[in-house]
């Protein structure tokens, strides 16, 4: 079939996207491609239609688990076989998928890239027919990049196994970045297809105020239509949601911490216009293509050029104006800069944050390759006194080194082992029928009940026995009493996964150079943010672009920088035809400055204009005569 066919069958569009088609076309021509698009710019057709035409399984690394599950899910929809293995699975059910993939008609395997480097997954690759190899989120296997995870460097001696062309996507990359991408990839012939990163219909909007609430309920209160509203942490998506609810603008809130079904709610409301406005940390907007968002608001400054291009880019998908905003103080800037100085805590401290928390969790030396572990930071910084930014950013330093990868709000689902004997199972007496009820549910959808405990579907189990999701839990919870199964609740957690064996001291490598290169490079994407919004004299979209490579674009003129260019410039013509007027026409008088604003600003469009300014240019200019001493 041809891409324009499979396009039509699976997805129902009757045409590719700009750029679209010529990423599938050399896809199927067998080139490592990497393709920067735009957010909102269609990337997963890209690798998902060429992967459908060729034969094989696609694996497709990507560092989003919410992301991946639902581009699973969304794929089974349409009648197409995908799997995926994620953090917070268990060696068994990992194993399973693998094998799936291996010996199965799947399409789609998706994998995290924590996933890459172990000896489980090495060993079934080899056994599976990989027709591409992509690369979601292509900048994070890049030490410039904004988001380097050192996972995404096992893509690279993946190649060494897998005969496979890579499709690598992104939405920003510097050509710095890009350059760095094909290198890391392997990319035998370098072919580079992007789009233009131009958004006419988005207006970059920076506003300086103290008074943030009062410009967000401006902007929520005369702009018509959907909006999103981005801060840093979760405790301010609640205040401001509850804020704007009280002001009459229908709001609510979305982050990392709620529970995947209050999540998955919050989302649904929103895209289906019944929630107005959306506040929320950076967790929201991930895969989430919702054309008619008509403003983005960031109440703080992002940390990095990418990382606000990428979220002000979710407004005007649709093409229609929309508009950005952003809103700043003193405040603000001072604060990046401290999280610019905590972010690299000194190497000799990140190397006691490692031994800590390998003796937290009662691990020796030379020991706990391939452990999971829930890690509660709190829990942990209480344990030993520590300061909790500094903490955590020494655990995420760690991880860039490859000895750990940290997960968080991973979704572990509620697992159910059967601990009686088989044929002893139908002579224990329930207190409740249901409790037989469930366990035939279970035994018929289920295999390896008996040898391990197997994650279930919740919502599909309480359906199939006529409860409630809570109904259920509490049926589980009982079984458990009765010492027929060990249950193990559904949970949300932040995951270490231990790449290696704990080392002893002085043998852990924390590589000073790359520590220097990172904090050199955050260090100067933090002032190019700090550049972006105190710059008042170059037009904002042209100062997005250049940081992206892309030179000579025209100003935008939707921009507050061209706008209040237009307004000055549209002021001082007006000025100027009224002096003229004022000296030329009357011939006659002295007059003082006062004169003219007194006479003549009630006919100006707005502001006041700089009338000496005026006068000195049409002195110079010979317009008008000198001034006269009085």
């Amino acid at each position: 079939m041809k891409p324009i066919d499979i396009l039509k069958e699976y997805w129902g569009y009757d045409s590719f996207r700009p750029r679209q088609e010529e990423i599938v076309n050399a896809a199927l021509e067998g080139k490592d491609v990497l393709a920067i698009l735009p957010t909102g710019g269609g990337k997963s057709v890209c690798f998902q239609v060429p992967a459908m035409i060729r034969e094989g399984v696609a694996l497709v690394v990507t560092p989003l688990i919410a992301l991946m599950k639902d581009q699973v899910q969304n794929l089974n929809e349409r009648g197409i076989k995908a799997l995926c293995v994620n953090a917070g699975m268990g060696r068994r059910e990992v194993e399973l998928t693998l094998n799936n993939a291996a010996y199965g008609d799947f399409k789609f395997l998706y994998v995290s890239p924590e996933r890459l480097g172990t000896r489980l997954f090495r060993d079934y690759v080899r056994e599976m027919n990989v027709s591409y190899i992509v690369v979601d989120e292509a900048h994070c296997i890049s030490q410039w990049g904004y988001d380097f995870r050192p996972d995404y460097l096992q893509i690279g001696r993946l190649r060494e196994i897998v005969d496979a062309p890579v499709i690598a996507l992104t939405a920003t990359a510097t050509p710095q970045v890009a350059e760095d991408i094909m290198n890391r990839l392997g990319f035998e012939e370098r072919t580079l297809i992007k789009s233009g990163f131009e958004r006419p219909n988005l207006s970059y909007i920076v506003r300086k105020c103290e008074d943030k609430l009062g410009q967000l309920l401006s902007v929520c209160s005369n702009v018509a239509g959907t909006g999103i509203v981005y801060v840093r942490n979760r405790k301010k998506t609640e205040e401001l949601a509850a804020f704007l609810a009280a002001n009459g603008i229908s709001s609510s809130y979305y982050h990392a911490g709620l529970g995947t079904d209050s999540r998955t709610d919050q989302q649904e409301k929103w895209k289906s216009d019944k929630i107005r406005v959306m506040v929320c940390t950076n967790a929201f907007g991930m895969g989430i293509d919702k054309p008619d968002v008509r403003f983005v608001v960031h109440f703080d400054v992002p940390d990095s050029p990418e990382a606000y291009f990428q979220e002000a880019g979710r407004g005007g998908r649709d093409g229609k104006r929309s508009f950005a905003v952003l809103l700043w103080n003193s405040t603000d800037i001072k604060r990046l800069r401290q999280i610019a100085s905590v972010s690299f805590p000194s190497l000799e401290y990140i190397e006691d944050i490692y031994h800590k928390v390998h003796t937290f969790f009662d691990i020796p030396y030379d020991a706990g390759e391939g452990r999971q572990l829930k890690f509660n930071l709190e829990d942990f910084c209480r344990h030993y006194g520590l300061q909790r930014a500094s903490a955590y950013y020494a655990v995420v330093y760690i991880e860039r080194t490859a000895h750990w990868t940290l997960s968080e709000d991973v979704d572990i689902s509620t697992r159910v082992q059967v601990i009686v004997d088989r044929n002893e199972l139908y002579d224990v007496e329930f207190p409740d029928h249901r409790m037989l009820t469930l366990l035939d549910v279970l035994m018929r959808r289920y295999t390896g009940l008996f040898s391990y405990p197997v994650p279930i579907d919740e919502e599909y189990v309480a359906s199939q026995i006529g409860v409630t999701v809570p109904g259920l839990r509490q049926l589980l919870y009982n079984l458990a009493l009765e010492h027929v199964i060990r249950y193990v609740p559904c949970d949300r957690a932040t995951v270490l996964f231990l790449h290696h064996d704990r080392l002893r001291p002085k043998n852990v490598n924390l590589d000073p150079e790359r520590y220097d290169l990172l904090k050199s490079s955050a260090h100067r994407r933090m002032q190019k943010m700090i550049d972006y919004v105190t710059e008042t004299d170059i037009c904002r979209s042209t100062f997005l672009l250049e940081y992206f490579g892309q030179t000579g674009s025209a100003p935008c003129g939707t921009c507050d920088v061209c706008r209040d260019r237009k307004r000055k410039a549209s002021t001082s013509d007006e000025a100027e035809a009224l002096v003229k007027f004022f000296i030329i026409e009357e011939k006659s008088g002295v007059y003082t400055m006062a004169d003219f604003s007194g006479k003549f600003n009630a006919f100006l469009s707005e502001g006041t204009p700089d009338y000496a300014s005026v006068l000195r240019r049409l002195v110079d200019s010979g317009v008008v005569p000198p001034p006269v001493d009085v």
